[in-house]
């Protein structure tokens, strides 16, 4: 079984990079298909979604435009249900489609931030892409109008995920792997 350490920590092979991207290219059909011809802003949140934004955006046939912003939600493995932003929004989103695109949404709090801060701006829609979906932690009512994976409520690192800095550039996803005790 693939495996790897991070830190003090090991992971499993959770999923290979083919599924994942097997999972974005079908993704990236439906925002084709919903935003031909409308130019969206894809407004990718760092530095999880390098990885996820990269490949769905090569996939997008049509004119856009894209953006950064960086926020902080996680200390080590947990959430600390504070999202700090570390930089801001720096391209004109008025009456644009904006995809804000996540690596991973999980209780929805780093979401529910962006859109409220969005809304400021006056865009003309807001929809979110995200590579990984956790339904079961989800506690927002904003929808996820863009899934490429539902996965449960792990922690995993890979493909942009990271767990404190190491993890983000490996190719495919690992999830947690619990010690047993004997």
């Amino acid at each position: 079984m693939k495996q790897v350490n991070l830190h003090d920590k090991q992971f499993k092979l959770f999923l290979d990079s083919k599924s994942i991207i097997s999972s974005i290219e079908d993704l990236a059909i439906k925002i084709n298909r919903n935003f031909a011809e409308k130019s969206p802003v894809f407004l990718c949140v760092l530095n999880g979604s390098f990885l996820f934004a990269s490949e769905i955006i090569k996939r997008f046939n049509y004119n856009c435009g894209v953006s950064f912003i960086k926020l902080a939600s996680y200390d080590g493995i947990q959430s600390t249900g504070k999202v700090k932003e570390l930089i801001g929004l720096d391209k004109d989103v008025n009456g644009r489609n904006v995809i804000v695109v996540e690596d991973i949404v999980d209780t929805g709090n780093t979401i529910f931030s962006i859109i409220e801060q969005l809304k400021n701006y006056q865009p003309k829609s807001i929809e979110v892409a995200t590579l990984l979906f956790k339904p079961g932690a989800y506690q927002k009512n904003i929808p996820i109008n863009y899934s490429a994976i539902n996965v449960g409520n792990q922690f995993l690192v890979g493909f942009g995920l990271d767990y404190d800095g190491l993890g983000r550039n490996l190719e495919d996803i690992y999830n947690r792997r619990k010690q047993l005790i004997c």
